[in-house]
Order: C-alpha cells, then structure tokens, then sequence
C-alpha cells in the first residue's frame, strides 16, 4: 500500500507523537490512542517540556500547530526544528521529524529538518529523501494498523522502559 495519493494521506495522517510512540514501543501508541495518558505526571516528560520553553528564546516562531496535528518546535524560513531532552530514542525523534517534512511537503512547503538536543550541545540535520518518504509512509501505515488492534500489543521489555512514562501502568 502505498500514500501516493492525496485521499491516502488524508486517511494515513496522524499526530507527530502517535508517529514518534511507533518507534518507542507500539504498546505505548496504542494506549495513549485509547486516551491513557501517562505522560502528565512524568518527571522526564515534565523536565523536556521546560527545555523545550526555555531553549532558544530568541527564536520567534515557536510551537507551531498545525491542522492540530503536527506541533513544530521551531519553525524558520529554510528549517523546522525539534527540540529534544536527550538523543536515547534518537530513531524515534527522526521520524517524528521525517513526518512533520513529509507533512510540510503534502501541503507544498519544502523545508530541512534540524533535531536539537540542547543538553548536549548536538545537532542533527534530517532530510526528507525519497527513502525516507517512504519511510514515513511505512510508519503512517504501521500506525493506523495499530490504531485498529482490539487489543493492545503484547508487552516487549525494552532498554528504556523504567524511564517510561507507562512503565507502571505496564509492569506495575
């Protein structure tokens, strides 16, 4: 199945987040789909939340909605930014980026992609290539396939999941 078609997209499209918790874990996605929200009482959440506010302050266009699907950290004339705590789920803040341009590129807007970690200091630039557009529209498919599952997916143990926001709501 391919998304090259406006009506496939239009039914594919989805939030950065839900495209981001795909590579995080699948379990994940489909909980906070069914509106099981962990992340609010989240130390880690919480703290990459103010990173976010408080990096780059002098950059103007900040926390740019769009179609309330896509929020973009930063948005500038050349480059969409995001602004990231640390690069552990690196795979993950990637495609949530490759997204947002894909996203961009749907609606005619043709820009570069930037992941900021400001804690370490890094930068990574993310172009939307036609591998990585197909990509997105693997990861689009994948998610809608997880969208519709009665039941959650099985638990996966991964590297990361104490630090999870779910982590109790799992394993608790």
């Amino acid at each position: 199945m391919s998304t090259n078609t406006d009506a496939d997209f239009q039914t594919l499209k989805t939030t950065g987040i839900k495209v981001n918790y795909l590579y995080v874990c699948e379990r994940k996605l489909w909980l906070f789909d069914l509106g099981i929200a962990m992340e609010s009482r989240s130390d880690k959440v919480l703290m990459g939340k103010l990173l976010g506010e408080s990096s780059y302050p002098r950059e103007e266009k900040r926390e740019l909605l769009i179609d309330n699907l896509i929020n973009i950290d930063i948005a500038g004339d050349e480059e969409i930014r995001e602004v990231k705590y640390s690069n552990r789920l690196a795979h993950a803040d990637r495609i949530q980026l490759l997204y947002y341009l894909y996203y961009l590129r749907q609606l005619g807007i043709e820009k570069r992609g930037v992941l900021n970690y400001p804690k370490m200091r890094k930068r990574e630039e993310v172009v939307l290539t036609p591998e990585a557009e197909k990509e997105v529209e693997t990861a689009l498919i994948r998610v809608k396939e997880i969208l519709e599952m009665e039941k959650p997916p099985a638990l996966q143990r991964k590297p990361y999941c104490t630090k999870c926001a779910y982590y109790e709501f799992c394993w608790g």
